[in-house]
């Protein structure tokens, strides 16, 4: 069906707001809890912003990449958007809810749509621990941080630290090491979807170290719980022929 109702969100980027006037002329730009479909202009950092920001309602958000990298985004075209709205293939996305727990007994909780992350706040190295499902499977990490991520965000900060890229239909989430020490040879693991993964900060005086979720940073970490979180779906549109499945595997031969 082609939507009717059509919400337009754009960066602040000089390129998403031309975007944003000259979609608005011609289409129009119904409010977001009215709208049919969210029509997100900017690149991946803005299309995260957007799909944070409108988690509560049930319209899928189809990007257009006016910034960057725009791995989550499809190409820019003013002409003929209610048709490709309405052709457009649907991926569904559970993100992973993050609880940190700070030094100071305080607890915090974001949801991440690409990855939770620890990293090391200062100048020595950070020592982890990790248990998944309660069950301790790593007594002790040297590292610059570890992160968990989802099979959407396998391709960003998890690839760059050398993990694995995963199928957007598996359920598995990747846990991925960043410049391990010790143990020397271990670049992490690939766990199922539903386990719940436990960060413990050895020495977290000492070695202070952050957590980060979708680059929502909490300070002074002492342990970080992570799973999915099933109840929460986002709603992703792609050009046909173009969807996550697609970048994936295409990413891999790059």
């Amino acid at each position: 069906m082609t939507p009717r109702k059509i919400a337009f969100a754009a960066s602040d980027a000089p390129l998403a707001q031309e975007a944003l006037e000259a979609l608005t002329a011609r289409y129009g730009n119904a409010p977001l809890d009215e709208a049919e479909v969210i029509v997100a202009l900017g690149g991946d950092g803005f299309m995260l912003q957007t799909l944070h920001a409108t988690e509560h309602l049930a319209s899928p958000v189809y990007g257009m990449n006016r910034g960057t990298v725009g791995f989550l985004m499809n190409a820019y075209a003013a002409d003929d958007l209610p048709d490709r709205l309405a052709a457009a293939e649907e991926a569904v996305i559970n993100p992973l809810a993050m609880t940190a727990t700070t030094l100071s007994g305080s607890q915090h909780r974001a949801l991440a749509i690409n990855e939770v992350s620890l990293l090391r706040a200062g100048p020595q190295a950070a020592k982890l621990r990790i248990t998944i499902d309660g069950k301790l499977r790593l007594e002790e990490l040297v590292c610059d941080g570890a992160l968990v991520a989802t099979p959407a965000g396998s391709t960003a900060y998890n690839y760059s630290a050398h993990g694995p890229i995963v199928p957007i239909g598996a359920e598995i989430l990747a846990l991925t090491a960043i410049a391990p020490f010790r143990p020397r040879r271990w670049r992490g693991a690939l766990l199922p979807k539903s386990a719940l993964v436990r960060f413990d900060v050895i020495e977290p005086e000492r070695r202070r170290v952050m957590a980060d979720a979708d680059s929502r940073s909490v300070a002074d970490v002492v342990s970080v719980e992570i799973r999915s979180e099933p109840r929460v779906e986002h709603r992703i549109l792609f050009d046909p022929g173009h969807g996550l499945d697609e970048r994936l595997i295409r990413e891999q031969f790059a």
